[in-house]
């Protein structure tokens, strides 16, 4: 099967202007100022790009696929996530994690949910572990587990400075960080620790003193959150500036914002203003993770629900609100993203990546249609693919 999506603006995330996209199965076949195919014997579908913009499709490398929470106890355990959330979302690629409770939760039912979720058409990777540290591992070590497991990259979300983390040690935290740097060095992983950051009172200190102080590199972390508090996000800024990356959190109630707290696309685009390297930021969603609210006394008083489809509301209000380059807002949950996790077939709209494709509208930018390794999930705002026990909506 061939497609053609005709003259389609892309932004690859470049831009490359007005082109024709060339889909040969699961793959981009090529990128063409007009691809005409004179056939006879072969079926092409037809796409009309006109008017729409293309983007990569979108990565979420943070998604509690089956479910997280419990701080307010067992019925505040958010539920598994389902297909058609990352359609409508156009997520195309999900980095699946567990988070507070690594006990009623495990890796084993992580890697099932997230073998579930590929076989429905998306592409699906894991961290091992969850906020404790020692981790809790499929083998023996988390260096062990990178290594032997497909789907496991890397290791994550631990917490730091955070009442509800297991207040590790600093060795222990950079044992667990070498570890898995050597564990994605003999497969080929990113072998990245996603560290949650709290807004406790040592902030990002252990991240400084592993480049300061050891030979493991700023990028084999990936310290989450950052867009918090403004004085945790000056020190993300800073950790950019000493070549580390960080990521920002988009599922945030703007009505009921913390001290200080910023929206992923304000945090876009103050970076964006001080003239940082917009390749070492990213965008997560945390989607489908309780958003516990405490009080002083660090108790529990209330509960949200991380969504999916804040992660590109809010690049789309980086655009739009804070007047950030569509190549640099888009990159944070594409390019940026597959270069920090070594998703090579990920991440961009070029020949010989796999077809995963957003089309957006010119005029709002607003979701239209996705395809996932060349095959169309939604169409013009129609979801045509959902999971196998969700309801087939008309």
């Amino acid at each position: 099967m061939l497609k053609v999506i005709k003259n389609v603006e892309i932004f690859a995330p470049k831009c490359l202007g007005k082109k024709d996209i060339l889909i040969v199965d699961s793959k981009i076949g090529g990128i063409f100022d007009k691809c005409s195919i004179d056939s006879e014997s072969m079926q092409i579908e037809y796409l009309d790009g006109e008017g729409l913009y293309a983007f990569p499709g979108f990565i979420d490398s943070h998604v509690h696929i089956i479910g997280g929470g419990g701080e307010g106890g067992f019925s505040t355990r958010t539920p598994e996530i389902l297909l058609s959330e990352f359609i409508k979302a156009g997520i195309s690629t999900v980095v699946g994690c567990i988070g507070t409770d690594g006990v009623c939760r495990d890796m084993n039912s992580l890697l099932a949910k997230a073998r579930g979720l590929e076989e429905e058409g998306i592409s699906t990777y894991c961290y091992t572990g969850s906020y404790e540290i020692p981790i809790k591992t499929v083998t023996e070590t988390p260096k062990s587990d990178i290594i032997l497991i497909d789907k496991i990259i890397g290791v994550g979300e631990v917490a730091l400075s955070d009442h509800r983390s297991s207040q590790p040690s600093y060795d222990d935290f950079v044992k667990l960080v070498a570890s898995a740097r050597v564990g994605g060095l003999l497969s080929g992983k990113p072998g990245i620790v996603n560290v949650h950051l709290g807004n406790g009172i040592r902030k990002m200190e252990f991240l400084f003193k592993i480049i300061n102080e050891t030979e493991i590199p700023a990028t084999q972390l990936l310290p989450t959150h950052i867009n918090r508090t403004e004085e945790l996000f000056n020190m993300g800024m800073e950790y950019v500036k000493r070549n580390g990356y960080v990521d920002f959190t988009t599922s945030s109630d703007e009505k009921h914002l913390e001290s200080s707290e910023l929206t992923a696309s304000q945090a876009l685009g103050k970076a964006y203003k001080m003239g940082v390297n917009m390749e070492h930021i990213t965008f997560t969603s945390d989607g489908n993770g309780s958003l516990p609210i405490f009080n002083e006394s660090g108790e529990y008083v209330g509960l949200g629900i991380g969504s999916v489809q804040s992660l590109y509301k809010e690049v789309r209000k980086a655009i739009l609100e804070q007047k950030v380059p569509i190549e640099e807002a888009v990159a944070v949950i594409t390019s940026n993203v597959s270069k920090l996790l070594k998703l090579n077939n990920k991440g961009s709209i070029e020949e010989g990546k796999d077809a995963d494709i957003v089309l957006v509208t010119k005029d709002n930018l607003e979701i239209k249609s996705l395809l996932c390794k060349g095959k169309m999930f939604m169409q013009n705002n129609k979801i045509l693919k959902y999971g196998t026990f969700e309801k087939q909506k008309e």
